[in-house]
């Protein structure tokens, strides 16, 4: 076994590897960026190495200071995690050129699975079943929407060196090829530095099923399969393992698919086979595609580990050590269910744009597994993904760990930042996903019920205010001999603004006046208790009152000084700013254009993905307030409007 290596990556998947090393005796080195100086993976560490800059490119991804960073430090081998070098043979050569053991498979198996079209043909020569679509080399666009025509509407455009969605179009009739084609190229482009691209036939009823093999160069087996469905934009929200509706035919035939991929290419180490499968008609044999073998540690790992009660990372560790494969196929267990939720610092009613900020606080509930890289203090930066835990639940049935999953996601309280925990709870108690009805568009047909974004309940309200009435002394070590001690208190969520009137007549009593609602507060054991509920559990971090109230989510209030209530006017529609943090990639107009509502004007390129900005109405561009190739942080004024009688 190793005595110590190096971790090359950062944030969650660091923090995860070092636990199993730690566990093992291992001795573990952390890298990281200057932004990353003090971040918990680096804490952590027995050791941590500075590697660069911010940037990734500058970073995460200098495969030459990673490697002198294993030697430096008497490392003998380097855990990639996943993301970043994971899947680069190049690095995998270099580690190995360099006296070092890579963690993972060999720089040839990533090579064969690395294109998508190159993968393909070899999964056919397998004996693997793959879906209809153009996997050659011709890429003029002609010939392309040519291919779309002959598979037949609808199609994908996927890039053949693309992931997580990044480069994928949909494309439902002819007129939107050109369109599509050229903004899954520039995305490609700018995430992989390749813009070729595949066309493959749409599944109308999809689900994305993936079976986790595991190799050692020689031999390979599987450890079932996982459901990764519920997504958005292609990115996945919820796994789960094992599928729901799977049958013991299904589950054997995708296994057998799997594994042959796997011994296809000398497979060594974790890896994960993903099909695409028709679920129109229930999960049937003859129905499940080839889509990609991920030649890494996925970041939905945790799931299979539930349900199998095995290590992935100390399989990795053994595995690359030179031994065999741990466990034999017959003697892999499968028990019970189990669920993992991803959550994000991610605006969903914006779209899912991503956020940043400081953790005000953080915490998750005992009993649960959640796997982080974070902790209250810590920033989410625009530099890297948003990712805050993976939250994962594990119970003897399906219905037991999904509603440990959804009372999970009710006890974990996040403040600082925009999250997508509401989104994920309403998701956990989703009808149809109950009952396991699950597939790749559960969430965008039901995207306005599970992003809305409703007002905090004047409960909550009330809590707040009693909060921001008694900031430290207690409920009011202090009340008035002959009258209810009498307070008015006005705080601002979000631009609004929500007064309350509080009557003290003890101090564990008082009556909470908020517009026409009249509200009863007692004091107990847990907190306040509105009208003999709880409302949440409160906390002052970051300046701001933060009220986690279960279900309806994380509502956040800053007391309003009355003496100084004077604010500045917002720019207003009329201007359009950047939602995120980002590179303005392009502008599609010029100073003097009119435009009409919902027409591009910008796109912005953020965490490796394209978004089109839009105009809110329409309009004439009086001033373009940013240039193509500017790096603009979240707000930044990039286009003004003026209604167009006022043009001169």
């Amino acid at each position: 076994m190793f005595r110590k290596i190096l971790i090359a990556n950062r944030g969650e998947i660091a923090c995860r590897v070092i636990a199993t090393a730690r566990r093992l005796g291992i001795a573990t080195v952390a890298v990281h960026s200057t932004a990353d100086a003090r971040a918990a993976h680096v804490a952590l560490a027995d050791e941590a190495v500075a590697i660069g800059a911010p940037a990734p490119a500058d970073s995460y991804l200098r495969a030459d200071r990673i490697i002198e960073a294993a030697l430096q430090t008497g490392a003998e081998a380097i855990h990639p995690g996943y993301g970043f070098l994971s899947e680069n043979p190049g690095f995998v050569e270099a580690v190995e050129a360099a006296g070092l053991t890579f963690i993972g498979p060999t720089a040839d198996a990533i090579r064969a699975m690395g294109l998508k079209d190159a993968a393909k043909a070899l999964m056919e020569e397998a004996g693997v079943p793959v879906v209809p679509g153009y996997h050659g080399a011709n890429q003029d666009d002609a010939h392309l929407e040519g291919a779309a025509e002959a598979i037949g509407w609808p199609v994908l455009i996927k890039a053949v060196a693309g992931g997580g969605g990044k480069g994928m179009r949909k494309v439902t009739r002819p007129a939107d090829f050109a369109a599509a084609l050229a903004s899954a190229r520039s995305e490609a482009r700018a995430a992989f530095g390749n813009d070729t691209v595949l066309i493959e036939k749409l599944i109308e009823a999809p689900r994305h099923i993936e079976v986790q093999v595991f190799g050692d160069g020689t031999d390979a087996v599987h450890l079932y399969e996982r459901d990764c469905s519920l997504q958005r934009r292609h990115q996945k929200v919820i796994e789960e393992a094992p599928a729901p509706g799977m049958t013991p035919e299904m589950r054997a035939a995708m296994g057998e698919a799997a594994v042959r991929a796997a011994r296809a290419i000398g497979y060594r180490g974790a890896g994960t086979v993903e099909f695409i499968v028709d679920g129109s008609d229930g999960l049937r044999p003859d129905r499940f595609w080839f889509m990609e073998m991920n030649t890494r540690l996925q970041v939905e790992h945790p799931v299979t580990e539930a349900v199998t009660g095995l290590d992935l990372v100390e399989w990795q560790l053994r595995v690359a050590t030179g031994e065999g494969l741990p466990l034999t196929q017959d003697r892999i267990p499968l028990t019970g269910h189990a669920f993992e939720a991803r959550l994000y610092a991610e605006d969903v009613p914006a779209g899912f744009l991503p956020a940043t900020g400081t953790l005000a606080h953080l915490a998750f509930p005992c009993g649960i597994r959640a796997d982080t890289g974070v902790r209250t203090g810590d920033t989410i930066s625009p530099w890297y993904d948003p990712m805050i835990a993976k939250i994962v639940a594990h119970g003897p049935t399906r219905a037991v760990a999904l509603n440990r999953l959804a009372r999970a996601l009710d006890d974990t309280r996040v403040a600082g930042t925009t999250t997508n925990l509401a989104f994920l709870g309403r998701l956990a108690r989703h009808a149809g996903f109950a009952r396991g009805e699950v597939d790749t568009g559960l969430i965008e047909r039901d995207i306005e019920s599970l992003a809305e974004s409703p007002p905090p309940a004047r409960a909550v309200e009330a809590v707040a205010l009693l909060e921001a009435a008694a900031p430290s002394a207690g409920p009011l070590a202090g009340f008035t001999l002959w009258a209810p001690l009498r307070r008015v208190v006005t705080l601002g969520r979000d631009g609004d603004e929500v007064t309350g009137t509080l009557l003290f007549d003890g101090p564990d009593h008082a009556t909470v006046e908020i517009g026409e609602a009249v509200l009863e507060a007692r004091c107990a054991a847990d907190g306040w208790r509105i009208d003999g509920a709880s409302a949440g559990a409160v906390r002052r971090a970051g300046g701001a009152i933060h009220v986690f109230a279960g279900a309806q989510g994380t509502f956040s209030f800053t007391p309003i000084d009355p003496l100084d209530r004077a604010t500045a006017a917002g720019a207003g529609a009329d201007v359009i700013e950047a939602p995120m943090p980002g590179l303005l990639k392009s502008l599609a107009v010029v100073v003097g254009d009119r435009v009409a509502a919902g027409q591009p004007l910008a796109v912005l390129e953020a965490m490796k993905m394209e978004h089109t900005l839009a105009a809110p109405r329409e309009g004439v561009v009086a001033e373009v307030l940013a240039a193509p190739g500017a790096q603009v942080e979240a707000g930044a004024a990039l286009v003004r409007l003026v209604p167009e009688q006022d043009d001169a």
